[in-house]
């Protein structure tokens, strides 16, 4: 059974408009639905939208709700000026979540996996703005950004990591991350939402990277530390990981939610020139309560 999800062009159809009815040409939905067409096809500037609508005729321009045709570029730059941003953002954040809601599981647990990263917006200079950086909470299965939020060029991620939780629906779910956020008030709010977390420990968290590499450094009596390997032929290269995990930490260090930790390393050679070299990771992730 094939599972119906509400079209898109509905959802931009519930976000408010901040224009007069007086001279209002072009609807507002019908704007949204063209952004997001012509950016899906690499079309990614005020004029190269403008442009990819005027190719397309009046029978794409009818389909995605206009009434005459497509805006200019003058247009869509007023329009994405004013809009209400944070309410365009909850919109197509609630609508992910359903559709990856609705959509049948990967046969792995991947598919409740969310990564919590942040990057900053290619072009975004050019757009007027100094470089927009964004934290996104992205889908692992499906791809689909949960939600986001703009980070404050005088802050950083750690200050917004915390509102765009509260957009995510947590239990269920493992959220990955760097090491730039793994804090403690954060592995605290997914452990105390019901969810679990995969955390990379860096020096930026001293005392928890010290007691981990001193596991796999000394291991503890009777800690068996399971370990398992891949081995990946491609592009040239011959790479082989390795996974060492232990759950001596359990109950000594009091970093919310730890229940497991492991270390990764790898080892490619370059079949071409021959050169072969390792790397161990000194980030060692974590696992929440149910990992």
């Amino acid at each position: 059974m094939i599972t119906q999800h509400q079209p898109l062009i509905e959802v931009f159809a519930e976000i408010p408009d901040f224009r007069r009815c007086r001279g209002k040409r072009h609807p507002l939905p019908a704007i949204l639905s063209l952004a997001c067409c012509a950016m899906l096809c690499g079309y990614r500037t005020y004029s190269a939208i403008a442009e990819w609508g005027r190719n397309y005729g009046t029978g794409m321009a009818h389909a995605l709700g206009f009434h005459h045709h497509t805006p200019c570029a003058a247009t869509l730059h007023t329009i994405f000026r004013y809009v209400d941003r944070d309410a365009v953002e909850a919109k197509l954040g609630a609508w992910a979540e359903q559709v990856v809601a609705r959509t049948p599981p990967a046969p792995t647990a991947a598919a409740a996996a969310v990564a919590l990263d942040g990057k900053t917006l290619r072009g975004s200079r050019k757009q007027g703005a100094p470089g927009v950086h964004l934290l996104s909470a992205v889908s692992h299965h499906m791809g689909l950004t949960l939600a986001q939020h703009a980070v404050d060029d005088k802050t950083n991620e750690i200050t917004q990591v915390e509102t765009v939780l509260r957009q995510l629906v947590l239990p269920g779910r493992v959220f990955t991350m760097d090491a730039l956020l793994t804090q403690r008030h954060v592995a605290q709010t997914l452990v105390e939402g019901g969810g679990d977390y995969v955390m990379i420990v860096k020096e930026n968290q001293p005392q928890l990277h010290a007691d981990i590499a001193l596991v796999f450094t000394l291991p503890p009596a009777g800690d068996q530390q399971p370990s398992a390997r891949t081995v990946d032929i491609g592009h040239g290269r011959i790479e082989q990981r390795n996974i060492t995990t232990s759950e001596a930490l359990v109950g000594y260090n009091d970093w919310p939610g730890l229940a497991q930790v492991f270390e990764i390393g790898r080892h490619v050679i370059t079949k071409k020139r021959g050169r072969n070299g390792s790397k161990w990771s000194t980030g060692l992730p974590v696992y929440g309560p149910s990992g």
